[in-house]
């Protein structure tokens, strides 16, 4: 069974943030969770300076007030600052250095805790994309899925600062700027001040919501546009061999175009909640002010808790500001890392059972017994397939396209899974064994093979871990490649390009036998390793190949029928079952689909030899137009 579809769900914050908690809280470091500890005592020590703020505007302007020989409350002003509004001054600047002191000192230990939640979410998302199945991969756009990881990994960080080293204290100082006004006002002030924070977080929650939508569709257009510009960028040779580039780029230019009008809308919208926010604090503010005003003229409060009130409201706004943009990073955030949540929850299609061992290989007997297999229900690929490859045998697989010949490697590699029959390696069922022991039991040489852009050192000893460069020029030397390596100017350092563009498509072939070589499996797998090759070329890649594949269990997958004249057993596959089977000799004997297939390449390789011979001049002797 596939993986389901990709849906992707709207997660809660609290359902986020407990997803989250084993990142935010790592139980295995205890001293992050001691470097958390003294970070939020910092944060108390921060804040406390934050809410002492406003009384030394207080103490400073009742000060004045008394050196101007005004009446001030001496109940409430601290004895010694009376009169002394220079010290009153002093103090705020001390104050205030101290919080930024704190605080920073806080943000600076915090970043390491930080950093490490994002770093383990990242790898734990990277690791399961690799988990994932062939299916899930074959179905996804390399830009697009590559962009999900980046934002995903930014909306990660985005989340972890502002919810730990944001949200929280905001919180707090929410709390000790209410204990204030009650403490040094009367219940009108806080009713005014708590119903200003309701409104103001009400009509950020309504608009955040409605900019989510806009968002959302920014995010996609943007995948949309990413994707399609890696897509064409990888394909850039066929690109220039069909003149495309206008093409591409209009259809670059309308998924920005997409991407373009969304953006406007996002600008839009937060100018408008920005305008709504700041509106609802400055009627709150406007509120406060005329009460103290009032209070002050009718001599129930002195000029310093005039001075005070506006002091705590600007105080009040910056962590009310902050709610605003903390919520509205954490739902950006959150969608952001939608779809990275969705790839984390999905199951793998293919995973090792609950009792799996590694695969113990002793010959390399491998064994397809009535295999069945379909990537759709409505189409069976393979149709009850059973052969055999005894150990040291090369057994090749030939039929027309489509006969379901590639899938059997596939198989054999449990990319996939059978839906009926088993395949068995010296009478272990693969589905029961460890997959990491079974792929280090195969090695494969592909029709297609995609390097790293990186060097032919890398690229080589990519065929085994933690390989030293003796070894990748023995490899090397035994595909054939290494007088090519050593002709070049940067020899085993050359870099191979994107995809390995700077090598030709034998060279590519030779580092990939090369790459098995020094894997050195025990089975096999030639998948059309040489059917997009010339035939020179191609016949220096047979003699490699038949190199490498002595004294080891082969499946060869052939297009073209003369790579496999030597093979221990011929298997013809032709919709989805076995229509022929025996040797080179046997077959043609038979006269069957086998026959009719080598007769038409004969006629074909025949064909293009005339035309060849014709084209230089020269005209084809009777024994070679029978073909003799």
């Amino acid at each position: 069974m596939s993986e389901p579809a990709a849906q992707p769900t709207e997660k809660t914050l609290i359902a986020t943030l407990r997803a989250l908690w084993p990142y935010f809280w790592p139980s295995d470091r205890p001293d992050l969770q001691r470097t958390i500890y003294l970070s939020l005592l910092l944060m108390l020590i921060a804040k406390g300076f934050t809410i002492l703020m406003p009384f030394t505007f207080k103490w400073a302007t009742d000060g004045l007030v008394a050196s101007a020989g005004g009446k001030i409350d001496a109940d409430t002003a601290l004895p010694w600052l009376i009169g002394a509004p220079v010290v009153a001054s002093v103090l705020y600047g001390f104050v205030r250095i101290c919080m930024v002191l704190f605080q920073q000192a806080r943000e600076g230990l915090f970043a390491k805790v930080a950093m490490h939640a994002v770093r383990n979410l990242a790898m734990r998302t990277f690791e399961h994309m690799h988990r994932l199945s062939l299916r899930f991969h074959l179905e996804r756009k390399t830009g697009g899925l590559t962009r999900v990881l980046e934002r995903g990994r930014d909306g990660i960080e985005e989340l972890t600062r502002v919810t730990l080293m944001t949200l929280i204290p905001t919180i707090v100082e929410f709390v000790m700027v209410i204990v204030v006004f009650a403490v040094a006002f009367d219940w009108r002030y806080v009713v005014t001040v708590m119903a200003m924070i309701m409104l103001y977080l009400w009509f950020t929650v309504a608009a955040t919501q409605w900019r989510m939508k806009i968002r959302r569709q920014m995010n996609d257009s943007d995948t949309d546009a990413n994707a399609k510009a890696v897509d064409s960028l990888l394909n850039f040779e066929t690109v220039k061999y069909f003149g495309a580039e206008k093409r591409e780029a209009a259809r670059y230019e309308k998924s920005l175009a997409i991407y373009e009008k969304a953006s406007i809308k996002t600008y839009v919208s937060l100018a408008i909640l920005n305008s709504g926010q700041a509106v609802i604090f400055t009627l709150a503010l406007t509120l406060c002010i005329v009460m103290s005003a009032m209070d002050v003229v009718a001599g129930k409060n002195s000029v310093g808790h005039f001075v005070m009130v506006n002091a705590l409201m600007i105080q009040l706004y910056q962590p009310l500001n902050f709610m605003g943009t903390v919520y509205r990073e954490i739902k950006q955030a959150m969608v952001d890392i939608e779809k990275m949540f969705d790839i984390l929850t999905r199951n793998a299609e293919i995973e090792d059972a609950a009792d799996a061992r590694p695969l113990a290989v002793s010959d390399g007997h491998v064994r397809f017994e009535n295999v069945a297999f379909s990537y759709v229900p409505e189409r069976a690929i393979l149709k009850g397939v059973s052969f055999e490859i005894p150990p040291g045998k090369t057994v090749a697989v030939v039929g027309p396209s489509g006969a379901g010949k590639s899938t059997l490697s596939r198989l054999l590699f449990r990319f996939y899974d059978t839906i009926g029959g088993s395949i068995s390696i010296d009478g272990q069922d693969i589905r029961k064994v460890t997959q990491a022991s079974l792929r280090a039991a195969i090695g494969i040489v592909p029709q297609d093979t995609v390097l790293f852009n990186d060097t032919i050192l890398y690229n080589i000893g990519y065929g085994k871990d933690g390989a030293d460069e003796v070894e990748v020029r023995d490899a090397a030397a035994m595909a054939q490649i290494a007088p090519f390596i050593q002709n070049l100017p940067e020899g085993y350092h050359a870099q191979v390009g994107e995809r390995g563009l700077k090598l030709s498509g034998g060279e590519k072939q030779r580092v990939a036998i090369a790459r098995t070589i020094l894997k050195g499996p025990p089975i096999l797998v030639l998948d059309e390793a040489t059917s997009a090759l010339d035939s020179y070329t191609e016949k220096e890649i047979q003699d490699a190949l038949e190199r490498v594949s002595r004294g080891r269990s082969t499946l060869v997958i052939a297009h073209r029928l003369s790579t496999v004249i030597n093979a221990d057993k011929i298997i013809v596959l032709d919709k989805g079952v076995i229509a022929e089977e025996g040797t080179h000799a046997e077959l043609l004997a038979k006269g069957g689909l086998f026959a009719g297939m080598w007769n038409k390449q004969r006629e074909a390789d025949l064909a293009r030899e005339t035309l060849k011979r014709n084209a230089e001049g020269e005209e084809p002797s009777v024994r070679q137009t029978l073909g003799a």
